[in-house]
């Protein structure tokens, strides 16, 4: 295939996209848009002088929203593929294939950790495995016998913490491994309080009422790993939505 052909191929793919989200968004309001279309007269539009101008004023806000919408639904295709890599890999192993695996790996490393390191590295990759395991269970488990809302709502954040909890835990455990990651965590705490949770006195009253230490941490990130997920699982359905994985 020639460099010309190919990026002719990406650029209808975004093309077809756009108009997809566009077409979506003008059917919000106007039902009809997606209902009523014709291959030759084109996609339905109103008669009356108000619902042109409505219509209209509605088209170019959502060209706006589109523009804004579209990376995100670039970044569902790109998490889909990489989740739908690791649902074929969980489904062919089955939930005692991905536990005995994890502990196989867990299990492994925790070993080395006894013979190489202290009896503290040791504790904090095996609490770390258990995390990692549990977590990865549950995830399974919510993917595969529940439908699309149980999977945003637990598989996706079953998944981050499989992911975000197990270095926190093992931190617990050691100092070496506590030295870079608590420090950078308060760094990110002082952070998301001063600026995404700066609204009516949440990051206030976050401050009050916890002290960042300890198992706060691992608080902290499964707080982290909660709305992550969640954002992740949005985005995937929003590429779903957008082009099922069969185009």
């Amino acid at each position: 295939m020639s460099r010309g052909t190919s990026q002719g191929g990406l650029l209808d793919a975004i093309r077809y996209d756009l108009q997809q989200l566009h077409t979506g968004w003008m059917s919000l309001f106007f039902p009809r848009q997606r209902q009523q279309s014709h291959s030759v007269l084109g996609q339905w539009t109103p008669q009356s002088t108000a619902g042109k101008v409505a219509y209209r004023i509605w088209g170019v806000v959502g060209t706006l929203v589109v523009a804004l919408l579209y990376p995100f639904v670039l970044f569902g295709f790109a998490t889909r593929y990489y989740t739908s890599r690791i649902d074929r890999t969980a489904a062919s192993l089955g939930v005692l294939g991905v536990i005995l695996l994890s502990v196989l790996i867990w299990g492994g490393l925790a070993a080395l950790a006894r013979v190489r390191f202290s009896t503290e590295g040791f504790y904090a990759v095996t609490a770390a495995g258990g995390v990692a395991t549990v977590a990865a269970v549950l995830a399974y488990l919510t993917s595969r016998y529940g439908g699309r809302i149980t999977t945003i709502l637990f598989a996706y954040p079953f998944g981050m913490t499989a992911l975000f909890l197990p270095p926190v835990v093992a931190a617990l455990y050691s100092p070496t491994l506590s030295e870079v990651i608590f420090p950078n965590s308060e760094t990110l705490a002082v952070w998301l309080l001063d600026n995404v949770l700066d609204y009516r006195g949440i990051n206030e009253i976050l401050r009050a009422r916890f002290d960042l230490e300890g198992f706060a941490y691992v608080g902290m990130w499964f707080g982290i790993a909660v709305p992550l997920g969640w954002s992740m699982g949005f985005l995937v359905t929003l590429a779903n939505l957008m082009r099922p994985k069969s185009e």
